[in-house]
């Protein structure tokens, strides 16, 4: 079987998951045999203490099919998921979970509407089995404010399992907890984008590696990926707004100031505003130069990279692009 032979990726990665490794792929070598696509298993060893990494070993011994890559040391799991999409051969590409929560047996459904013409489909648990309070309300809270904050309306952006054309994942690039925001990324770059229920089971190994502390990073991290895909071609927005708010600041504590020093309602040493006005003026001044330094990062980035501020789905009568510019640059935030 070559690489250019395989239709579809799986990715998986493990972490401390030996006693699911073998039922897992119990489950889940069924019902890709039964998938008329030749695919690949791509296993990611994601620095397990225990014996995931040898239980992966004799998997892949019985079956070529399976590939892995071990990591050195726990990196995490968006980390786990970059190494698996740029190992990975196939035109469609399925992430999932190993802890069994997920259903192999949802793969086609997700497929099968991915070729519908959606650039992603993702999972929905819409019947999620875990704790109440201290997992499935902080996640719903989280997918609201995604959703709002993004305008890419998901139920659950959580949910590993989803399905990638190879064409939406080539430019991503993942830090983070930011897996999770690849439909994002897709959205704003053109990409349609739906979501299908799929099954989740109980945990039946182990337990969890998250807790509430994941929240506050996704949140973080949702900061981080709204600045990029809305800002990173001007970023003289974000800081030189809040420079000039803080400047009209400092400009209004003046004038109040004054104000009342003419009225003889108070001395200017009597009053906190100067102090505020100065303040305020040197960050308003400091955010405007931030401002201007990081336009210099952005283009010193986009230029050195040969990069182009927009991205052309298509041209008509058109022999080249002009100072070696391409039809697809510029796809990721």
């Amino acid at each position: 079987m070559t690489s250019e032979s395989v239709q579809l990726s799986i990715v998986i990665p493990f972490y401390n998951e030996e006693q699911g490794v073998a039922l897992l792929f119990e489950r889940l070598m069924p019902v890709l045999e039964t998938m008329d696509m030749k695919y690949e298993v791509i296993a990611v060893n994601d620095g397990s203490s225990d014996q995931t990494l040898s239980l992966l070993l004799d998997a892949a011994g019985r079956n070529k099919r399976i590939k892995i890559i071990d990591f050195v040391r726990n990196e995490g799991q968006t980390a786990a998921l970059q190494a698996g999409f740029d190992y990975s051969c196939g035109e469609i590409i399925v992430p999932m979970d190993a802890d069994l929560q997920n259903d192999p047996a949802d793969i086609p459904r997700l497929v099968e509407k991915l070729h519908e013409g959606w650039g992603v489909v993702s999972g929905w648990r819409k019947n999620r089995k875990d704790a109440a309070l201290r997992r499935n309300l902080p996640s719903r809270v989280a997918n609201w404010v995604i959703s709002k904050v993004s305008g890419v309306p998901l139920h659950d952006y959580g949910c590993t399992l989803k399905a990638y054309r190879r064409s939406i994942l080539e430019d991503v690039r993942l830090y983070g907890e930011m897996h999770r925001f690849i439909p994002i990324y897709a959205s704003w770059n053109g990409a349609t984008v739906t979501e299908v229920p799929v099954t989740h089971y109980p945990r039946s190994f182990g337990k969890s590696k998250y807790g509430l502390d994941r929240t506050v990073k996704v949140l973080l991290d949702l900061l981080v990926t709204c600045f990029l895909g809305r800002y990173l071609r001007k970023p003289i927005y974000v800081f030189g707004g809040f420079g000039v708010i803080l400047l009209l600041a400092a400009f209004c504590c003046v004038i109040i100031a004054l104000i009342l020093k003419f009225a003889g309602q108070a001395s200017l040493v009597q009053t906190p505003l100067p102090l505020i006005a100065v303040t305020t003026f040197s960050i308003g001044v400091s955010s405007i130069l931030m401002g201007l330094l990081a336009e210099v990062t952005s283009r010193t980035y986009f230029e050195s990279r040969g990069k182009r501020p927009y991205k052309v789905k298509s041209s008509i009568n058109m022999r080249g692009v002009k100072n070696g510019a391409s039809d697809t640059r510029d796809s990721s935030p």
